[in-house]
Formats: structure tokens, sequence, C-alpha cells
């Protein structure tokens, strides 16, 4: 994979060549994270000729420190906490509630916007490919993880093109497959490995996925 990534749609191309054996399936499913994600799996999804939704999860940021994800909560009541950085933290459970709160609100918010009235995807029996830009603690992709899992899926890939080893490591005994081509050491944030890492907009995740649902 060329480094640093020009941009999400060329990771997801260069991800498609690690997923070529999941193509021609009619049980694949491709189930991005918004809204980094979905560039990047909206490449894959159409490589695949896959349908393509979003799995929505958020980040519970560290109070005082946002970028630092101290647990995720995903759509269907999931909820996954880094008992490293509660510990190093000592995060009161007061503070914990409000975070969830405040990020449970957002993640309504998004389901409507996102999908409106369009019902959850059926997964029982699927392969589903879970994508995102990059990981940094791997805590959202747990909190996807879990959500998918609770509807009894067939198989669980999770595939991005960058994440620290220690991320990949700790997926990898979760799922059926994790597929990230760029793992380096040194790992600060995932906008570094990439030269445009500009934020995605609501409107181009809706086009995406009115494009490959």
């Amino acid at each position: 994979m060329e480094v640093p990534i020009p941009d999400r749609h060329t990771a997801g191309h260069a991800l498609v060549e690690f997923l070529k054996h999941y193509a021609g399936r009619d049980d694949v499913i491709v189930l991005a994270l918004p809204r980094g994600g979905v560039p990047v799996a909206a490449e894959i999804a159409r490589a695949l000729n896959a349908p393509l939704d979003v799995m929505l999860v958020r980040k519970l940021g560290l109070p005082g420190h946002p970028e630092l994800a101290m647990g995720a909560i995903a759509s269907g009541g999931v909820q996954v906490m880094n008992d490293g950085v509660l510990r190093q933290a000592m995060v009161s459970p007061e503070a914990i509630d409000a975070v969830v709160q405040q990020e449970s609100r957002e993640l309504e918010y998004r389901e409507r916007t996102y999908r409106g009235d369009r019902s959850w995807p059926v997964l029982k029996g699927r392969c589903v490919i879970l994508v995102d830009d990059g990981l940094a603690t791997g805590a959202t992709m747990r909190a996807a993880i879990d959500a998918v899992k609770v509807q009894d899926p067939a198989c669980v890939v999770v595939a991005v093109p960058v994440a620290p080893p220690e991320a990949v490591h700790e997926l990898e005994p979760r799922v059926d497959e994790v597929v990230c081509p760029l793992q380096p050491e040194s790992f600060m944030a995932i906008g570094q490995w990439y030269r445009d890492f500009r934020q995605v907009s609501d409107a181009e995740v809706l086009t995406q996925l009115e494009a490959l649902a």
C-alpha cells in the first residue's frame, strides 16, 4: 500500500486486492463505520458487487482528551469499554455516564440521518465485512463486532487500511479474518498515514449508500 495513502478511495481500492475471495458471493454485505469508513467501504462493495450499509458506532472520548477512546457504543445498545484507559485515567462513573448519554443522542441522530425509514439489514447467516478508514485503539471496531455478532452472521471480517499491530492482534481472535496491510509500530493518529484526510460529509455518506444499498 502506498504511504502516505493518497485518500480513502485509494485505500478502498488497495483493500480490494486482499478481499477478492469474497467476490461473487450472494451472502456478503459490507458495513462501513461512518463517516470516514464509507468512502473506503464503497470501493470494496463496488468491486465485490455487494450491498453497502452502515454500522453506526460512536467513540466514547476520554473527558479532557476526547480524541482518546475510553470505549464505544453501537446500534442495538452495545457498549464496549477500554479497561486499560479507564484504569490509567481513573474516570468516575458519573463522567462516563455523561459521555455515554451525549454520544447516545448523537448515535440516534445519525441513525435517523443515514438510515431514515430504511430497516436494519438482516445479518443472520451472512458474511459481514466491517470497514473503517483505520484503527487507533480499536474500541469502535470492537463495538461494531459485538453489535454484528448479536445477529448471528456466518462470518465477520474486519478490513482497514492502517492500524497499530496491537489493535490488529486484539481483534484477530474476535473475528474470522482481519485485513490490515499497513501496521506501523510508531502510531499516533490515523490521519498521519493519509495525504488527504479531510472530513467526510453526511451528503457524501448518503450518496454512497443510495448508490450501493
